[in-house]
């Protein structure tokens, strides 16, 4: 009974703390929360909780605030994620309904997911190596250049121009097209590769588009492609803007350290990665809410929110999982 008191007078001093930003102290508990005990039972709560790490006492202030592995105890006891309401849920299948492709899926999904945690948000594209080849589309542009079309089962689209030696006509884009589609299409990017690799007696045409296809399929930079939105929800932190949030700033230039941020795709619900959990020292003051997307139930990519541990988690958790879902289904419909 007194370990489960304890942790609904943690609840309450975070989610307070999340509320005001202001350092919680057991008046204002007893006054805003019916915990059921007296004032004095309140502050032995808080000492002892104070003593085993999970709040501290900044300053000078009478008041507690929550530290690391009191986000984490709330993260992993005493969050419970609410589901979405209907219009919460028709507004964001409307919102990623609308788009047009990837590039504007994940775009949107950037803008919806600041919008509904108040956070930085953070999208990889889906990686180029876990995808299998839809369609590939050869467009003439003039007699000898071609547009080569790549699209995956992501929805990505790669393109590339080919400069031929020679003029092809229709007939022949539809050989050269033909030839390459009995042998990469519904296959994962290794496959293709290997059986347009293993392509013989092909005329120079053909060749040269290959070999545009198999550049196109070999180049993983993209796979390190993020889009962030939000930057300026940082801005509501007010005084503490200096101490905790201009080293994520600067993070938010390099997309590697955004990446290793978000960690690897996974399908396994959220991850939420606080404080000195997270990869970069210098970035202790900030938490990281995540999750895999794809189609299916394979994770392409990851999608998440990066702000300061002093954050809504039950509410960026749940929103965080629901713009997943959307995406994932987006493309597994595509």
């Amino acid at each position: 009974m007194v370990e489960e008191r304890k942790l609904e007078v943690l609840r309450a001093i975070v989610e307070d703390y999340v509320a005001t930003e202001e350092p919680v102290g057991s008046k204002s508990l007893v006054e805003r929360h019916s915990l059921g005990v007296s004032p004095a039972t309140v502050r032995n709560d808080m000492a002892a909780l104070e003593e085993e790490g999970f709040i501290t006492q900044p300053h000078t202030s009478a008041g507690r605030i929550p530290t690391d592995k009191g986000y984490r105890l709330f993260v992993d006891r005493l969050t419970t994620l609410k589901p979405m309401s209907a219009p919460e849920k028709r507004a964001i299948s409307t919102f990623l309904d609308g788009a047009v492709d990837l590039d504007d899926v994940v775009h949107r999904s950037v803008r919806l997911l600041s919008q509904l945690t108040r956070q930085v948000a953070v999208v990889q594209y889906p990686t180029l190596s876990r995808s299998t080849v839809r369609h590939v589309e050869l467009v003439a542009l003039a007699p000898t250049r071609v547009l080569v079309v790549l699209i995956l089962s992501t929805g990505r689209v790669e393109q590339r121009l080919v400069e031929l030696d020679h003029e092809v006509g229709d007939d022949d884009l539809a050989t050269i097209r033909s030839t390459v589609h009995r042998v990469a299409i519904g296959e994962t990017i290794a496959e293709a590769l290997t059986a347009l690799r293993g392509l013989e007696q092909v005329d120079p045409a053909t060749a040269s588009v290959v070999a545009t296809l198999v550049d196109a399929m070999s180049d993983h930079r993209s796979d390190e492609r993020v889009v962030v939105g939000g930057a300026a929800n940082l801005a509501r932190y007010g005084d503490s803007f200096d101490v905790d949030v201009r080293p994520l700033l600067e993070a938010l230039e390099e997309h590697v350290v955004l990446l290793k941020l978000l960690g690897e795709a996974h399908s396994g619900g959220v991850l939420v990665r606080i404080g000195h959990e997270g990869p970069y020292e210098e970035l202790s003051s900030t938490s990281v809410v995540s999750t895999g997307y794809g189609p299916g139930d394979e994770a392409l990519a990851s999608l998440g929110i990066v702000g300061p541990t002093r954050m809504d988690y039950p509410g960026t958790m749940v929103a965080v999982r629901a713009v997943a879902r959307y995406v994932s289904r987006i493309l597994d419909e595509a």
